[in-house]
């Protein structure tokens, strides 16, 4: 290939990188394919996008191709990546075993051999860096002073994107912690393990939802609306909800008079996640055949949200301990979905439960609820702040 044809090939490459940057939301999935693409319009091996954790002063990156599942952590100012963030110059070295800013660290864990590295500051729009890009192992040779233009350049095409993906993040994530204190507020009426049954209704509606071969954004809206299935419970009175024995038919009328409260509280709702968790807080009771309430809905007149709730609340509800009655045995619970098949529940939905059972009962084995009530929320909040 001539240098002309080379420098076309990167042209075209870079527009459809700045497109490719332009459309995703989420900052994981940016990541990966900006790395991704670093690697292939830069002709190397590795490229590790490194993201500035201001509460930390770290740098972090989830991003590291070739090393699957791991997150690689480094104070600022030390290493390559910590050196190139505090100094906010672009490091080129042709030998990474010859520089004394070079963590051997990791090549030792991986068995990997860093040759060369090429490393530039991502800065945002107001020169304030951000992170960090580094490249490693060039084909054939080592980066030379048009790499090192590219990657500056793909630096500040990547900035934007990333720092929009941090944006829509962190309001995602502080809209889910508000659904969760309101669940809480319903929740902790009627029972101590709160913190536990949130936890395991959203894990199993996301599993039965995964199970279903729903598509990645409808399995992630089921498992955050979903705790809000019984917050319609802030209306119900203490000695009706509270009440250890049998309630009299007046009494269970009033109760499930809490799916009307709930599609109160959350309709007419802007979000789409409230408008879905409306959806399930109206209809987890009602039944496949049709005997459920509060509207008898039949079959596909139910939301699927909330045939999905249904199925991992039920199942949930039978497997700890009320004031109205003991536990079941896990066993037990699960004949009992089997049964109501076709009935309280939608087959499909019951044939997606028996498909992730077996995680079910991985996710129940997990007796303390406390520290990721909402698995991923509360955990990734305090680890990357931005």
């Amino acid at each position: 290939m001539t240098r002309a044809e080379e420098l076309e090939n990167r042209l075209r490459l870079l527009v459809n990188f700045g497109g490719v940057v332009s459309k995703e939301t989420n900052l994981t999935k940016l990541l990966e394919l900006i790395a991704e693409q670093v690697k292939t319009i830069l002709s190397c091996d590795r490229c590790s996008v490194f993201i500035l954790d201001r509460q930390t002063n770290e740098l972090w990156s989830k991003v590291a191709l070739g090393m699957q599942h791991t997150e690689i952590r480094v104070p600022f100012g030390k290493g390559i990546a910590g050196h190139v963030a505090s100094s906010s110059q672009t490091l080129n070295i042709q030998d990474a075993y010859q520089d004394q800013r070079f963590t051997h660290d990791i090549d030792r864990l991986t068995g990997y051999r860093t040759r060369n590295i090429l490393a530039v500051p991502l800065k945002n729009v107001g020169g304030h860096i951000i992170g960090v890009f580094e490249a490693m192992n060039k084909a054939g040779a080592a980066f030379n002073v048009d790499d090192e233009g590219i990657l500056q350049l793909i630096s500040s095409l990547a900035a934007s994107g990333i720092e929009n993906a941090q944006l829509y993040e962190s309001l995602s994530k502080s809209q889910l912690e508000t659904i969760y204190r309101l669940a809480v507020t319903a929740e902790y009426r009627d029972q101590q393990d709160t913190a536990i049954h949130l936890r395991h209704i959203t894990e199993y509606s996301g599993l039965i939802a995964q199970g279903l071969g729903l598509p990645e954004r409808e399995v992630e809206n089921i498992r955050y609306a979903s705790p809000l299935h019984d917050i319609g419970k802030v209306g119900i009175a203490d000695a009706i909800l509270l009440k250890p024995g049998k309630l009299t038919v007046d009494e269970f009328e009033e109760m499930k008079k809490h799916t009307v409260y709930g599609a109160k509280i959350l309709c007419n709702a802007e979000s789409a996640l409230l408008q879905i968790a409306c959806k399930v807080a109206a209809s987890h009771h009602e039944k496949f055949d049709g005997t459920g309430y509060p509207a008898r809905l039949k079959g596909e007149q139910i939301p699927i949200y909330a045939r999905i709730v249904s199925v991992a609340d039920v199942f949930d509800a039978l497997c700890m301990p009320r004031v109205y009655k003991p536990r079941w045995d896990t066993e037990k619970a699960r004949e009992y979905i089997l049964e109501e098949s076709g009935k309280s529940f939608d087959p499909a939905i019951v044939d997606a439960f028996s498909k992730v059972y077996g995680e079910i009962l991985k996710i129940q084995a997990i007796g303390d609820g406390k520290s990721t009530i909402i698995p991923g929320i509360t955990r990734e909040m305090n680890r990357h702040t931005y």
